[in-house]
């Protein structure tokens, strides 16, 4: 019966309803909540159904005006100026200009090329010239292999994990597979250059930082164990560094992030590629061991020549590392160019004077020591100081490193085989500091965006020594463990009978000269 009220009669009638047991009822108080969760996510998901999406959506933004003529004049002077489109900082308008900007586009794009040309084949010869010549091979085999590796990874996660939005310590996975990377501009990095050509530029420095480090343990590597430390350091070291120096979010990225909780500077690399290469290098070395016969035979270089050309294309390539880290052809890309020309002439020659005044001969190697020297001290200030502190760099760069592979690596006995700490670790950590006393906002407006305080009151620093401290602490840790996890996997050397053959044979299955 339907409706109405049940006579008692009709009550008797009816059949005794089935009690229902506590597990029944259970399942049920289960099922009705996970049907409020599904309609709670659905309605998250959805955007709330019909009547809250009405209820809580802003109004659409209000498109701007169309440009005036004075208003499409003033794009085309923010593009000269590397300036923001579609504003002049108190009026919007809708511009028409959208997508990359020719010549800084131009300009990114060639300097990519050449800072991959600073690896293949710079690098490796400046590399491969100081090595034996059972070995020559095995170093450009590590280029090769960790270009293709490095890119790879790059593209699946690096840049994300680097140049994502995330923590202050990684980004986040929103960039994976070059999500969403395409040739429009990230105006987080740069507003007038394509977000993919951008990515490619940022990846040839992820390229050549892990080969710097083994340049330490040069001739005495196995190449699989090198290819397995690669992968694992750059997850672990790189990309975490890399994106809190440089991230829009970075812990450490002083000059854009507002928040940033050590407001440093690094204009191009200095504690990113120079600090984390060099500082894990000397770790490496240490796990690694000398090379057999190490101290008791001479080792000399078996090209100078091949040195000399490998460190002439370093030296050009490295204009795209300093002045395109700007990130465009503007007056912060034209004074880095000054200041790295000036400041590796001065290293160059200052090394190659102590050789003359302390030793009678100065060498054609001392002069490439000195280039590089210079080109590694001046890369986190580049694009900060003026020639006057361009010069400065020059002479400490000259100098330091000079003293640091020609005396304290001899009183310690460590098979540093290419210098990589002397240079790269040592020139890094002075080239950070330095920066932190000789950064000038008259060459560089953005310092005065957060870091104006710092260097009236001649902290900045301070800010940088901390930045050092955690780049120190990351790379040799991080390496520390890495090359545990290498060692008992695959093993980090070869047997000593592979060692004395070379490793161009016994690695590769080939010669670098034959006849």
């Amino acid at each position: 019966m339907t409706g109405g009220i049940l006579s008692a009669k009709d009550n008797k009638k009816q059949p005794r309803r089935r009690k229902v047991s506590k597990k029944e009822q259970s399942m049920k108080k289960i099922a009705v909540i996970c049907y409020g969760l599904s309609l709670l996510f659905g309605t998250l998901i959805m955007g709330g159904g019909s009547t809250a999406h009405a209820d809580n959506t802003p109004p659409p933004t209000p498109t701007p005006p169309a440009a005036t003529v004075e208003q499409r004049v003033a794009d085309l002077e923010a593009y000269v100026n590397n300036g923001s489109p579609g504003t002049d900082g108190k009026v919007t308008w809708t511009t028409n200009l959208s997508g990359s900007g020719p010549g800084h586009n131009g300009w990114m794009m060639i300097s990519t090329a050449i800072v991959l040309m600073m690896t293949l084949p710079g690098l490796a010869l400046f590399y491969g010239g100081m090595v034996r010549k059972k070995n020559i091979l095995s170093v450009m085999a590590q280029c090769f292999g960790i270009t293709g590796l490095v890119s790879i990874l790059w593209w699946v996660i690096g840049y994300s994990l680097t140049f994502g939005h995330g923590s202050p310590f990684i980004g986040y996975a929103n960039f994976a597979f070059f999500k969403g990377v395409t040739s429009i501009p990230n105006a987080d990095y740069s507003t007038w250059v394509s977000q993919n050509v951008y990515a490619m530029f940022q990846l040839t420095f992820a390229i050549i930082t892990p080969m710097l480090i083994f340049g330490s343990v040069a001739e005495r590597i196995k190449f699989k164990a090198v290819i397995l430390f690669v992968a694992l350091w750059m997850l672990l070291v790189y990309f975490p560094l890399a994106h809190m120096v440089w991230g829009a979010d970075g812990l450490m990225n002083g000059v854009f992030n507002a928040k940033a909780m050590i407001h440093a500077a690094d204009f191009a690399g200095g504690t990113v590629v120079h600090m984390t290469s060099g500082w894990s290098a000397i770790v490496l070395c240490f796990l690694v061991g000398k090379r057999l016969g190490h101290g008791k035979e001479h080792m000399p270089p078996h090209s100078v020549v091949m040195t000399m050309i490998g460190t002439g294309l370093l030296w050009v390539g490295w204009y795209g590392f300093n002045a395109g880290s700007a990130g465009a052809a503007d007056v912060i890309s034209a004074n880095a160019f000054t200041t790295t020309t000036l400041a590796t002439a001065f290293a160059s020659f200052v090394w190659a004077m102590w050789e003359y005044a302390l030793k009678k001969k100065a060498s054609v190697l001392g002069f490439c020591s000195g280039a590089i020297s210079g080109l590694v001290v001046i890369t986190p200030a580049c694009g900060f100081v003026d020639t006057s502190g361009a010069a400065i760099i020059g002479l400490i760069a000259g100098t330091i490193p000079f003293f640091m592979v020609t005396y304290v690596k001899p009183m310690f006995g460590y098979d540093d085989a290419l210098d990589v700490f002397g240079v790269h670790a040592i020139g890094g950590t002075v080239g950070a500091i330095v920066t932190g006393i000789l950064a000038t906002p008259t060459v560089n407006a953005n310092l005065n965006a957060n870091l104006a305080d710092y260097i009236k009151n001649h902290t900045l620093w301070i800010e940088q020594v901390k930045a050092v401290g955690v780049t120190i602490a990351l790379a040799m840790v991080g390496t520390l463990i890495i090359g545990f996890i290498v060692e008992k996997t695959v093993g980090l050397r070869p047997t000593a009978e592979e060692e004395l053959q070379g490793l161009d044979l016994s690695e590769h299955g080939e010669e670098g000269y034959i006849y």
